[in-house]
């Protein structure tokens, strides 16, 4: 090889490698201080990808946890206050059977009935109060306000106008008078070839949409003739329920003076129809949300039925009649019972819902720590090999920029 000044060969060789020593090792130094084995897509675009999804279903399932646990909570605090009202009804069972016999005077039967209407009053506050998150779980209350016990059953549309084309339907509030929480508005509207039947609650501003294409004329779920069906609007806690009129109606988009005929309002009965829990990553419902029925405990919903509930004992004036109310005290507990026992296969689901979801949490983060987690054993190796290449090139390059100099004996 020639010698010579302006180029020097061995010294652009060594400053070649010496670049790609200290790009390597500048890579595996970001590799050791992150500690992850993919610090962008160049790494493993594939590992990246697949590392990204699997975080993601972690980062879901530990939440899904926490719905767990606070779906475990609801459910406790609602078995604590079915443990009171049982602890009442035993009580008033008590009562019941020590004003039934022939002992007593009918004013001792008083005293008894007294403290029995009392602790009835006292079983139905304890249902009105026992709530999470300000939502009723035994009174029967919605989550949204409407209160079936004052809102009754079969309220027809009380104020039907035209509304963009459609029907509107203003329910008002019935005789007793309390129309804030049971004031809801029915809208009908159709956008993007769909028709929308929308329900909400003036006073929280929060309401629920149904679609009702399929009732529509031609639709697969056209009502004819006296065929009724029924459309939940769960959130709020009140049902509608329609009728062959509504077909023509909505289809017709206009007043024809037959809507108060078309639909009938209806509160639903429970504590919010239904609850249902996010215990999955998913929107599959029937692998994602574990949905719970709650019982209303009160007075007039515990007893052996209607005309015979705990609210309709009214008085121990005589022995039969104290005798009458133990069998609908009777009635009331085990009623209760079995609404405890609900809450408890709850609770056990949710206990095995817990145990999967953490499992599946162990799996997926292991999973992904395979794909980008670091051997920091190995890349410490891979970096030192790199620091004494570096230190090398450095060296050399030091050197082969020496080289030159030797040129300069020639030219003595």
């Amino acid at each position: 090889m020639a010698l010579n000044i302006i180029s020097n060969y061995a010294a652009n060789v060594a400053h070649r490698n010496l670049s790609n020593s200290d790009e390597m090792a500048t890579r595996s130094l970001s590799k050791l201080s992150s500690g992850t084995r993919v610090v962008s897509a160049r790494d493993d675009a594939a590992s990246m990808a697949i590392g990204a999804r699997l975080n993601s279903e972690v980062q879901s399932l530990k939440m899904a946890t926490v719905n767990v646990g606070q779906a475990n909570s609801m459910l406790q605090i609602a078995d604590g206050g079915m443990a009171t009202i049982d602890d009442i009804m035993v009580r008033m069972k008590t009562l019941a059977v020590q004003a039934s016999s022939e002992n007593l005077s009918s004013v001792e039967r008083g005293f008894a009935f007294s403290e029995f209407d009392t602790l009835r009053s006292e079983l139905d506050r304890v249902a009105d109060s026992t709530k999470f998150n300000g939502i009723q779980l035994l009174s029967g209350r919605d989550v949204l306000g409407v209160n079936p016990t004052v809102f009754g059953a079969g309220n027809a549309a009380a104020d039907i106008g035209a509304d963009s084309g459609f029907v509107a339907f203003d329910i008002a509030s019935d005789a007793t008078g309390v129309a804030d929480t049971n004031t809801v508005t029915l809208d009908i509207a159709t956008a993007g070839g769909k028709t929308i039947m929308t329900m909400a609650n003036a006073v929280t501003g929060l309401s629920q949409s149904v679609d009702v294409t399929e009732y529509l004329a031609g639709g697969a779920k056209e009502i004819t003739g006296s065929q009724t069906d029924t459309l939940s609007f769960g959130q709020l806690g009140v049902s509608v329920t329609l009728n062959s009129n509504f077909t023509a109606t909505a289809t017709a988009g206009v007043d024809s003076g037959t809507d108060a005929a078309t639909l009938t309002i209806a509160a639903e009965t429970g504590a919010a129809a239904s609850l249902t829990f996010k215990i999955g990553s998913g929107n599959t419902p029937a692998q994602d949300d574990l949905t719970f029925n709650l019982t209303v405990t009160k007075s007039t919903t515990l007893g052996s039925g209607t005309g015979s509930n705990l609210s309709d004992i009214a008085s121990f004036a005589t022995a039969a009649n104290a005798s009458a109310a133990i069998g609908v005290v009777s009635d009331a507990i085990d009623q209760l019972q079995t609404a405890r026992s609900a809450v408890g296969v709850g609770q056990n689901r949710l206990d095995f819902a817990s145990k999967n979801l953490a499992s599946s949490i162990e799996n997926n983060e292991s999973a992904r720590s395979v794909l980008l987690d670091l051997d920091v054993a190995a890349e410490m190796t891979k970096f030192t090999s790199k620091q004494i290449l570096v230190q090398s090139g450095v060296a050399m390059l030091a050197q082969a920029n020496q080289m030159p100099q030797n040129l300069l004996r020639l030219l003595q």
